[in-house]
């Protein structure tokens, strides 16, 4: 099973309902292909995990680094992983608003410099981005 997390933006900031019609394609695609995960969409910014088998997932993020719609996608971890995180989701969602985004516990440190500071070092910056999700945004 393998799980890939990665981080872009958006090309220009993208309305509700482009983002309900790409969660919804994604959706039906990753059900096809037994790819889970969740997608976090924040003041231009995305983080998403998909996870899966190795082929299917390695094949999606091809695409979805292809298309137009973001750039400077930057893969922040891809490991092969015992169990599946987001086991029942085919794409969980959230779309954060500016504002909420920069309360979520490292996004902004993140993305600035690429660590979280204050993190304890066992923690990665995928797993913050996690519990966050789960915990904080009521995912």
């Amino acid at each position: 099973m393998l799980s890939l997390t990665y981080v872009s933006s958006a090309t220009e900031e993208m309305s509700v309902l482009e983002l309900d019609d790409l969660l919804r394609a994604a959706r039906l695609t990753n059900e096809r292909c037994d790819i889970t995960g969740m997608l976090l969409y924040a003041g231009g910014t995305f983080i998403q995990t998909l996870e899966g088998p190795a082929d299917a997932v390695d094949a999606r993020f091809t695409m979805i680094d292809a298309d137009e719609r973001h750039h400077t996608v930057f893969v922040v971890r891809r490991e092969e992983v015992a169990r599946r995180q987001f086991r029942a989701w085919w794409m969980g969602y959230r779309r954060i608003p500016e504002r909420d985004a920069l309360r979520l516990p490292g996004l902004t440190d993140y993305l600035d410099t690429g660590r979280i500071d204050g993190e304890e070092p066992r923690r990665s910056a995928v797993e913050t981005f996690h519990r966050a999700f789960r915990e904080h945004l009521g995912g």
